[in-house]
């Protein structure tokens, strides 16, 4: 059993109704990581979930508060939130680099997994920013400079490429994608599974470490219904995290 620190995958809205001369304002709170959390429960493993809200100021800032877990996954959750929590953007005050220290954690035997959204890697309108961060040379794919999202509305089917122990029992066939980021695979790493020619899931080893990038989402609404309901959603989700957690082991 692996134990997982997961970060990011939530949001609130807010809306403006207008009805005429009047209007008024509504607001929402969503989570977006239960199927992920199922699958990897399902398949034995144990989830440490801290939203944006709580991973802002309670993600760890030390190697030692990282070394509770076996695998970091962060998604959907920008750099800022985790560079600039409220100690330092509204009291002024110093604090680690938390980026800086998982990457350090990384090299170091950790293991660390990216799943993509709107908030990752570069993300809308770059808004997700980790291109420049401590954390980027420690990713195993290369990213953009602007927002990398490919909106794929028509729906694009992924294409296994090759079997690795990341992806043991993981179906040949695919459902489709609605949408994904658009990355480069860092050269000594291997990309286990494209999608339009371009990698989805990529992984490789960051000093004593393992990392892995996967390039859509890990719910809605990039992974629509159908992908959710796969029969290689679990096996997917499972035998990475697996592999992750035996950053310190030999190869199967």
């Amino acid at each position: 059993m692996a134990r997982i620190l997961l970060a990011g995958e939530s949001w609130s809205t807010t809306s403006i109704h207008t009805k005429g001369f009047d209007s008024f304002y509504t607001s929402s709170y969503e989570e977006g990581a239960e199927h992920f959390i199922a699958a990897v429960e399902r398949g034995g493993h144990e989830v440490d979930f801290m939203p944006n809200h709580v991973a802002a100021d309670r993600f760890p800032e030390t190697a030692e508060e990282l070394s509770r877990y076996d695998v970091v996954v962060l998604s959907d959750i920008g750099a800022n939130t985790l560079l600039l929590p409220a100690r330092v953007f509204a009291r002024g005050q110093r604090m680690p680099d938390r980026l800086g220290v998982l990457a350090d954690w990384v090299r170091g035997g950790g293991s660390l997994l990216m799943v993509g959204g709107y908030l990752s890697f570069q993300g809308i309108e770059a808004k997700a920013n980790y291109r420049s961060t401590a954390l980027a040379p420690v990713l195993p794919v290369i990213l953009e400079a602007g927002d990398d999202r490919e909106e794929t509305p028509q729906g694009v089917v992924p294409r296994l490429l090759t079997r690795h122990p990341a992806i043991a029992n993981v179906p040949a066939e695919f459902p489709h994608l609605l949408g994904y980021q658009r990355l480069t695979a860092r050269p000594a790493t291997e990309t286990l599974i494209a999608v339009d020619g371009r990698p989805l899931l990529v992984v490789g080893s960051s000093g004593s470490g393992r990392v892995a990038a996967f390039a859509s989402d890990m719910g809605p609404h990039w992974l629509p219904q159908e992908f959710l309901e796969w029969e290689g959603f679990d096996p997917l989700w499972q035998s990475l995290i697996t592999w992750l957690a035996n950053a310190n082991k030999e190869n199967a």
